[in-house]
């Protein structure tokens, strides 16, 4: 046989490719619903089938997700949300109660606007502060709440409302509680003890773990329970245990210390015949005697009366004299009744995602500080979220708390935004965040010789004409 003819500066296999692709035959195709398609057997390109879109979009979500500035927007964002939406409903909850007592429809909404502008000083003088600076105001900020929580029992000093006495008046409107601002000061404190003790190796004796931490932990409960406010007392044993928990504390002991708090909680319900009224009034659809679940079923005929997307904003019928506390404890319900499910919905995603951001922070840190005052400020506003839009919804008893950053009060709203501030400071403290953030500033702007400096684009004179 004759050899095969190789063209000069081809090799045998460039031979054989070609050949290959001259003999190849087009991919089968068969018509299906008046437009072609390739045959079975025949790969579809990639990417361009559902699946890998979705897949696609799935790991594009999934990077935003991990970026390091997504707990700082989150928190940002969500708590802003929060704040707004709260001031909106404010005004459209109290200006009926508000034109009862003879003052004008915008009353509260001024006062509630006036403790904002208040709490966002705050929350960006916090966002702002170094973690040596919050560690060096725990203890202070610990001495003046204690102060004033004890002035709030002397006679003459403090002020009793709805039968709880927990309020200092600060002349004319302006009313102040003192056990707001213990929430705040235990976490500092709680964090500052536990990470100085985590420093020396301490945390494994169970006595370092619970002394001082529990007796002064103890010692503000007292304080206000004094004044009847049993709410605020369960808030501050949720962030005491949060604390415990994240400094590890074995099992057995946050158990008893559990079952110790529980025997308590419940001689206080038992002793007390307004708390057990409050107690029977859990998921109750009638005012029952003496209408003592009045305000209970009030709230939930609100969530009724609001359908998806509510009776319209200010368009409430509750809110004029049938359900009390609109604008404070039961805001959620009026809430659902003026914008639906679609808007508690929205409210709860808020709340959700804070609490990630928060959960995100305290987990991706290695300072222990930072690790238990961010768990503690979470533990604080979804503890109390879950029992302010719990007792809305009839799952547990009325506890008298307001919801976060979102009903009327500035005593609460204050601190609460200062604590916001914190996890805002934290969450610009993570490396990789303070990196991110750096590179987003700009170094400074125009030399005064005209040339751009210190940019990502190339550096170009300018005359002095403006031109090029």
């Amino acid at each position: 046989m004759p050899a095969k003819q190789v063209l000069p500066g081809r090799r045998p296999s460039a031979v054989k490719a070609v050949r290959s692709v001259k003999n190849a035959k087009p991919a089968r195709t068969v018509k299906a619903q008046g437009r072609r398609r390739p045959a079975v057997g025949v790969r579809r390109p990639a990417g361009r089938g559902p699946l890998e879109r979705i897949r696609r979009t799935q790991r594009q979500l999934r990077k935003a997700w991990d970026r390091p500035l997504t707990a700082y927007y989150l928190i940002f964002g969500s708590s802003l949300l929060i704040t707004v939406l709260g001031l909106v409903m404010v005004y459209s909850a109290s200006m009926i109660k508000a034109l009862q007592l003879g003052l004008g429809d915008a009353y509260f909404f001024k006062k509630q606007f006036l403790a904002a502008l208040i709490g966002t000083g705050l929350l960006l003088v916090a966002s702002r502060m170094p973690v040596k600076l919050h560690r060096a105001l725990s203890y202070p900020v610990l001495a003046g709440t204690l102060f004033l929580m004890v002035l709030v029992q002397v006679p003459g000093i403090g002020v009793a409302i709805n039968g709880n006495q927990n309020w200092i008046s600060l002349g004319g409107p302006f009313m102040l509680q003192p056990s707001e601002f213990g929430k705040l000061a235990l976490i500092l404190w709680g964090a500052d003890l536990l990470s100085r003790k985590g420093d020396k190796e301490l945390l494994s004796q169970w006595k370092h773990l619970l002394v001082p931490l529990v007796p002064v932990a103890f010692l503000l409960l007292g304080l206000i329970m004094l004044g009847g406010d049993m709410g605020t007392a369960m808030i501050l044993g949720a962030i005491l245990f949060g604390l415990l928990w994240l400094a590890g504390a074995p099992t057995r002991m946050f158990v008893g210390v559990l079952a110790f708090a529980g025997v308590i909680v419940a001689l206080l319900i038992r002793t007390s015949p307004h708390r057990m009224d409050r107690l029977a009034c859990i998921g109750a659809t009638d005012p029952g005697r003496n209408d003592l679940c009045w305000q209970a079923v009030h709230g939930i005929y609100a969530l009724a009366s609001g359908g998806w997307f509510g009776s319209g904003l200010g368009a409430s019928v509750e809110k004029w004299g049938q359900l009390p506390e609109a604008h404070t404890d039961f805001i959620f319900a009026i809430t659902g009744e003026e914008l639906g499910l679609a808007g508690t919905l929205s409210v709860l995603a808020l709340f959700a995602a804070l609490g990630y951001a928060g959960i995100r922070v305290a987990g991706r840190t290695e300072d222990s500080f930072v690790r238990y005052a961010a768990g503690g400020v979470t533990t604080w506003i979804t503890a109390q979220a879950v029992i302010n839009i719990g007792a809305v919804l009839g799952l547990l008893p009325i506890a008298g708390v307001p919801l976060p950053l979102f009903s009327y009060g500035g005593s609460a709203l204050l601190p609460t935004m200062f604590a916001v501030g914190l996890l805002i400071a934290f969450a610009r403290e993570e490396p990789a965040a303070r990196a991110a953030l750096a590179m987003r500033q700009p170094k400074t702007g125009w030399k005064r010789t005209g040339q751009r400096w210190k940019s990502m684009r190339r550096s170009v004179k300018r005359r002095p004409s403006g031109e090029r």
